[in-house]
């Protein structure tokens, strides 16, 4: 009798689980894609591709050296007057400095000694050629007269070119010097002031003027990361001031040496400017992405949820048929997620709203 009762619980308890295992099953399979729900959800494949790496790179904005015109004294002197300041924008023509020079005044004494000295000259020639051509002058004072004007117009128009080296009118007799500006733009270096003596053997430019319409960001490689840039790598900029705003553009050159100092290598990124949003001396975060030739299963990171330290995502058979699985995220670059493993390229899965999803697949 005893054992009767043992086998008829037994049996009672077996068919109580079924009906629960039924019961669960039938919930899990009632988990459907309705028409208000579909509006909403999207559906990806998952793909293989090559896997991208990024790296985030330190740098600041410098003008482009291909975009400037340097301004250098013709004159040595002293700067009596700078009339803009760094950064300042200035328009072709527009006075950026003035200076008073010996110079200038000596090549106006020397214009207003080479002028007489062509006067007299010509007065000269033309009183042998009258008495030349009467037969009191002799052949050879005739020929010499014509030398001595020749000379004195060779000295005159030496004059007259190195005033116009520096503008006849940017300069005046008594040795101002006006320094204009001799295309439009921004002022991006400025080494002189009021005071300042310019000496003749100085190569160093005044002023430096950039259309600001392209810029370069150089960027800090540390030696470690060297074989992960290469030229023409994407690279996204981003700036303190504008944290919102991404610039992006491509690296184009890579240095061959590294600093001495602390050891970082230079590579180059040209971006467009068109409003003027990135100045000179910026700092900048840059994350600069290349492709590894290593493949791997993507999805959209946007389809990946993450739950007690695991992740997952719902696989999508049909309206009324999916499922939740597991996976193991390498990286996630760009919006994009590298799957290693718990899917396979030509999968389907809910990309977006899967949590509304995720949420009735696991409720208990």
């Amino acid at each position: 009798m005893k054992r009767e009762l043992l086998i008829s619980l037994s049996v009672l308890l077996c068919l109580a689980s079924c009906k629960q295992k039924k019961e669960e099953t039938v919930q899990k399979q009632s988990v459907c894609i309705t028409d208000s729900l579909a509006k909403i959800t999207s559906i990806d494949t998952a793909k293989t591709t090559n896997m991208q790496d990024e790296l985030t790179l330190s740098g600041e904005v410098s003008f482009d050296d291909n975009r400037v015109v340097k301004v250098f004294p013709f004159s040595s002197g002293q700067v009596t007057d700078v009339r803009v300041s760094l950064g300042d924008k200035v328009s072709k023509g527009q006075v950026l400095a003035v200076m008073r020079s010996a110079d200038v005044a000596g090549n106006y004494t020397d214009l207003t000694a080479t002028n007489s000295d062509l006067s007299i000259a010509k007065r000269q020639l033309a009183q042998t050629e009258y008495l030349y051509k009467n037969g009191i002058s002799s052949e050879r004072d005739y020929t010499e007269a014509k030398e001595n004007y020749n000379k004195a117009i060779a000295a005159n128009t030496k004059v007259q070119e190195q005033l116009s080296i520096n503008g006849r009118g940017n300069t005046s007799a008594n040795g101002q010097y006006i320094i204009k500006a001799p295309e439009s733009g921004y002022i991006v270096e400025k080494a002189v002031t009021a005071g300042s003596f310019i000496r003749s053997d100085n190569a160093a430019s005044m002023f430096t003027i950039s259309d600001m319409k392209d810029v370069w960001i150089w960027a800090n490689v540390f030696e470690s990361d060297i074989s992960k840039v290469k030229d023409g790598y994407a690279a996204k900029v981003t700036t303190l001031a504008y944290p919102d705003k991404v610039f992006q553009g491509k690296v184009n050159e890579v240095s061959s040496v590294l600093d001495p100092d602390n050891k970082v290598m230079k590579v180059k990124i040209t971006l467009p400017n068109p409003n003027m949003l990135l100045k000179p001396e910026m700092f900048t975060s840059v994350v600069v992405t290349n492709n590894e030739s290593t493949q791997s299963v993507t999805v959209p990171a946007s389809s990946i949820i993450f739950n007690d330290s695991k992740n997952y995502v719902v696989i999508y058979h049909s309206k009324c048929n999916m499922e939740v699985r597991e996976v193991n995220v390498i990286k996630t670059v760009d919006n994009v997620s590298y799957i290693s493993s718990g899917l396979k390229a030509g999968e389907t899965l809910v990309s977006k709203n899967q949590l509304l999803l995720y949420d009735a697949l696991t409720e208990e």
